[in-house]
C-alpha cells in the first residue's frame, strides 16, 4: 500500500522547496494588472489625503505604496479608492480593492465574521472628545451633552458602552461622514464631537480659530488598533500585506532609512543582510523579489520616517509617538524578525 506523506512532512518541503503553495487570485490579480488597488477611508489628515500636488498621501497611502514595492517593485503602482464607512468592508468583500487601508479598528466580530482578515498593527489609537475650551474639562464633565459621531463605525459603541458604565447619559446626533459631524459640531448643535483622537487632532489642521477655540480631551475612551485588511481566501497574498508592515517597522529598529539603504547593504550585521536581501531567503519564503524590503525603504522609507512626514515633527499635527514608538523607544511597536 502506498504511504501518504503527513500533512505537517508537506508543509516542510514545500517550505524547504522555496515554492509558495497558497498563492491566491488576489496576488494573481495585482500581478497581472500591474497595479495594487487600495481602498482608504475619507480623507483624513497624515493619514489619507490629497496632498498640494494632487496625490494620496499619509501612513496608510505609505503601506500601499510599500505593498506595491514589495509586489511589483515600483511603490506608485497603486490604484487609490476612497471609500465612505459604510462601504469600505462590503467593497473588500466584493473584491472591488485588494486592501483595505482605511483606519478601520482590528476587532473579533469583523475579523471572525466577515469574510476578512487584519494583518497587523499600524497605529495604536483611541476615542477621544474634541469640545470647547471653555467646556468640558474631562470625558466625566460630558453627563447629558449632545454628542456628534459618524456612524457605521465602531464609535457609537464605543459611546454607549462608555457612557452606560459611567451611569452618564447622552443625546446622539450621527451622521454618514467626517465631515458632516465634524461641521454639526462646529456649527454648535453638539457639545462634543467624538472619534479616533488622531481624527480629532486632524480636525484642528489648518484652522487657527479651530486650534484657538477647540480642544481635544486626554482621556482615551477604548482601545482603535488600526489594521490593513485583506479578503478571506490568499494566504500568500495577506503573508505579503503582513510582513510588509513587519519590515517598515523593523527596518526602522535597525536604523535602516531611506537615506542610508544603499550603504547598508554593505552591512556586516547578520540581520539587516537577512531584511535588505544580502543573503537571500526571505525574499523567496513570500514569493516576491529578494530586495523587497531594500524596494521598500528606498522608495517609501521606514515606519518612523513615514510617521514624522505624515503624522509627527515633519508635518502640521505633530503628533507624539507615543504607543507608536518602538519598544525600545517606550512604546509598543513589536514586531516578530525577519529571518
Amino acid at each position: 500500500m502506498r504511504k501518504t506523506m503527513p500533512a505537517m512532512a508537506i508543509g516542510l518541503a514545500v517550505a524547504l522547496s522555496g515554492h509558495r503553495a497558497d498563492a491566491g487570485p488576489v496576488l494573481d490579480g495585482v500581478k497581472a494588472r500591474g497595479q495594487v488597488v487600495c481602498g482608504l477611508g475619507a480623507p483624513t489628515a497624515g493619514f489619507m489625503q490629497i496632498d498640494r500636488q494632487g496625490k494620496w498621501a499619509g501612513l496608510a497611502v505609505d503601506i500601499c505604496r510599500a505593498v506595491a514595492a514589495a509586489i511589483l517593485r515600483d511603490a506608485n503602482k497603486v490604484k487609490y479608492v476612497s471609500l465612505a464607512a459604510a462601504k469600505r468592508f462590503p467593497a473588500l468583500q466584493a473584491g472591488e480593492v485588494d486592501l483595505l487601508v482605511s483606519n478601520s479598528t482590528y476587532t473579533l466580530a469583523r475579523d471572525a465574521g466577515q469574510g476578512v482578515e487584519f494583518t497587523g498593527i499600524y497605529y495604536y489609537d483611541g476615542q477621544g472628545f474634541l469640545v470647547k475650551r471653555s467646556g468640558a474639562k474631562t470625558a466625566k464633565d460630558l453627563n447629558r451633552a449632545n454628542i456628534c459621531f459618524q456612524s457605521a463605525t465602531t464609535t457609537e459603541a464605543n459611546l454607549a458602552d462608555y457612557f452606560r458604565g459611567q451611569k452618564m447619559r447622552f443625546t446622539s446626533f450621527a451622521f454618514d461622514r467626517a465631515e458632516e459631524a465634524k461641521a454639526a459640531f462646529l456649527a454648535g448643535r453638539c457639545e462634543a464631537l467624538t472619534d479616533d483622537i488622531s481624527a480629532l487632532h486632524a480636525a484642528l489642521v489648518g484652522n487657527t480659530q479651530h486650534a484657538k477655540d477647540y480642544v481635544v480631551l486626554g482621556q482615551a475612551i477604548s482601545k482603535e488598533p488600526f489594521s490593513p485588511a485583506v479578503r478571506q481566501g490568499d494566504d500568500q497574498f495577506a503573508d505579503i500585506v503582513r510582513w510588509t508592515l513587519f519590515a517598515m517597522i523593523e527596518a526602522e529598529e535597525y536604523g535602516i532609512t531611506s537615506k542610508n539603504v544603499d550603504e547598508m547593504l554593505k552591512s556586516s550585521h547578520a540581520t539587516i543582510k537577512n531584511i535588505l536581501g544580502v543573503t537571500p531567503g526571505m525574499g523567496k519564503a513570500l514569493g516576491v523579489d529578494e530586495k523587497w524590503v531594500y524596494d521598500i525603504v528606498r522608495q517609501v522609507g521606514n515606519y518612523g520616517e513615514s510617521y514624522d512626514r505624515n503624522l509627527g515633527d515633519g508635518s502640521s499635527l505633530k503628533i507624539p509617538r507615543s504607543l507608536n514608538a518602538l519598544w525600545t523607544k517606550a512604546g509598543i511597536l513589536y514586531v516578530p524578525p525577519i529571518r
